[in-house]
C-alpha cells in the first residue's frame, strides 16, 4: 500500500454528486497538498471539464465501470477508491471485486440493500483476507442513521450504564432536491423485485445485511401506515430511505457482537405533526409514497414517471443544496424505562451538499484508519470508524450530534 501512486481515486468524478464531491475535497484537502488524489471516469472530456470547473488540477483516470480490467487497474493504484457511480448494482460491482482482491479501501453512497447483500456474499472473505476495508452507504443513506444510533447508544451506556433497548428515528425536519440518480437507483431495485421474488423476501428481512450466520431476529417495529407515535407524541409517517437504513443499523448491531441485546429494536419515521392536522398530514404522505410505489410496480406507469422525474446526471442546483437541511431526533429507551432523546443535523442538502462531505470525511477517514482496529472485510460507518468519524462529520462536514435536554 505505501509504494502505490495516490492515496485517494474518485470514481464517478463526471457524476451528478461526484462533481459536488470533487468541489468538496478541493475545498478541504486542495488540488496539490499532501494527500495525492485522482479523478475517474469513463469520458475523458467530461474529466476535463469537471477538472477545470471544480479547480481539480490532478490527475485524470479514463475507466469504464463495466471493464474489469480497468477497475482492476484503477483499485491497484490506489490506498482509496470512493465511488459514485450508480446504479451500483448495475454499474457497481466490477470495481467492488476488483478493491477486495487489491486489498483496497472502498466507500460510496448506495442504498440499495440487494446489492449490498450480494457484495457482502461475494467478497467479504476477499477482502477480509487481502486486508481491504468496504464501507458501503457513507451518504445520507446510512451515516445519520448510523451514527446516530451509535452516538445515542454510548450516551444512555454512559448516562444510565446500559444502552438502550429501543430507539426509534423520527425525521423532524428535512428540506432538498430529487437527484435522477437517486430516483433510478430506486427505479432499478423495484425493477429487481419484479423480476425476482425471492428478492422481495430477503428485502422484508430486517436482518438482511447481518452476518450470514445472524440472518434471524425478533419481529421489528416498522412503519407502513399513518399512526400516532408513542416516542414522540406526534403523528408519523413511512420515512421512504428506513428500507435501508434499518438494515445498516441491524448490521452494525450484528458485527458488534449485538451488545445492546439480542432483543434491540429500531425503526424510522417521518414527523408531521400532532393532532387532527398532523392525521391528515400522516395520510397524505403515506397515501403519496404508496401511490408512487405503486406506479413504479407497473411497467406502463413507471415509464410515465420517467417523463416527470429528473434524469441520471440532474440534481438540485447550487442554491438549493446551500439551502437544504436535515434535523433528525433518536428516541431511545433502555430495558429499565430510561428514556433519551439525541439530535443530528446537516447543514445542506441531505442527498447532495451534505452526503459530499460526508462521503469526503469518510474517505480521508481510511488513510487514518488503524488496520489493527479495523481489519479486512464488510464493515459500516459506524463499526469501521465510529466516534473517529463523528468527530471528522463535526469539524469538517457541519454535521451535529447533541442530546436534548428532557422537556
Amino acid at each position: 500500500m505505501k509504494n502505490r501512486q495516490f492515496d485517494l481515486v474518485v470514481f464517478g468524478a463526471t457524476s451528478f454528486v461526484g462533481q459536488i464531491l470533487t468541489r468538496r475535497l478541493v475545498e478541504r484537502i486542495g488540488a496539490n497538498g499532501d494527500i495525492r488524489w485522482a479523478i475517474a471516469g469513463r469520458n475523458a472530456g467530461k474529466l476535463r471539464e469537471v477538472a477545470a470547473d471544480t479547480g481539480a488540477d490532478v490527475e485524470q483516470i479514463v475507466a469504464d465501470a463495466a471493464d474489469t480490467e480497468a477497475m482492476r487497474a484503477l483499485a491497484e493504484c490506489t490506498k482509496v477508491v470512493v465511488s459514485t457511480v450508480g446504479p451500483y448494482a448495475l454499474y457497481g460491482s466490477p470495481l467492488v471485486a476488483a478493491v477486495a482482491e487489491a486489498g483496497t479501501d472502498y466507500c460510496d453512497l448506495t442504498g440499495e440493500p440487494q446489492w449490498m447483500l450480494s457484495m457482502i456474499d461475494a467478497h467479504q472473505d476477499t477482502a477480509a483476507a487481502s486486508g481491504a476495508r468496504v464501507v458501503h452507504a457513507c451518504g445520507f443513506d446510512s451515516i445519520p442513521s448510523d451514527l446516530g444510533v451509535w452516538f445515542t447508544q454510548q450516551q444512555a451506556i454512559e448516562r444510565f450504564g446500559e444502552p438502550c433497548a429501543s430507539i426509534s428515528l423520527r425525521v423532524k425536519s428535512l428540506k432538498g432536491g430529487a437527484s435522477g440518480g437517486t430516483i433510478a437507483s430506486m427505479l432499478n431495485v423495484v425493477e429487481e423485485v419484479r423480476h425476482d421474488h425471492d428478492l422481495r423476501k430477503i428485502l422484508a428481512n430486517p436482518y438482511a445485511l447481518a452476518p450470514a450466520d445472524m440472518r434471524t431476529g425478533p419481529r421489528q417495529p416498522n412503519v407502513t401506515r399513518p399512526r400516532p407515535d408513542a416516542a414522540s407524541g406526534e403523528w408519523v409517517a413511512p420515512f421512504v430511505m428506513a428500507a435501508a437504513n434499518t438494515r445498516i443499523v441491524q448490521r452494525s448491531h450484528a458485527l458488534l457482537g449485538r451488545p445492546w441485546g439480542d432483543d434491540f429494536e429500531y425503526d424510522e419515521a417521518m414527523l408531521v405533526g400532532g393532532g387532527p392536522v398532523g392525521a391528515m398530514k400522516a395520510t397524505a404522505v403515506s397515501g403519496g409514497l404508496a401511490g408512487f410505489a405503486g406506479m413504479a410496480m407497473l411497467g406502463p406507469t413507471r415509464r410515465l414517471l420517467g417523463r416527470f422525474l429528473p434524469e441520471p446526471g440532474e440534481g438540485p442546483t447550487p442554491a438549493a443544496q446551500e439551502a437544504g437541511h436535515f434535523d433528525l431526533r433518536f428516541y431511545g429507551r433502555t430495558a429499565a424505562g430510561d428514556q433519551l432523546v439525541t439530535k443530528v443535523t446537516g447543514d445542506r442538502d441531505p442527498g447532495y451538499g451534505s452526503t459530499a462531505k460526508m462521503l469526503a470525511e469518510t474517505a480521508l477517514g481510511f488513510l487514518e484508519l488503524d488496520r489493527n482496529i479495523t481489519a479486512g472485510g464488510f464493515w459500516t460507518p459506524a463499526t469501521a470508524f465510529g466516534d473517529r468519524l463523528i468527530d471528522r462529520l463535526v469539524q469538517h462536514a457541519g454535521i451535529t450530534f447533541d442530546v436534548l435536554d428532557p422537556d
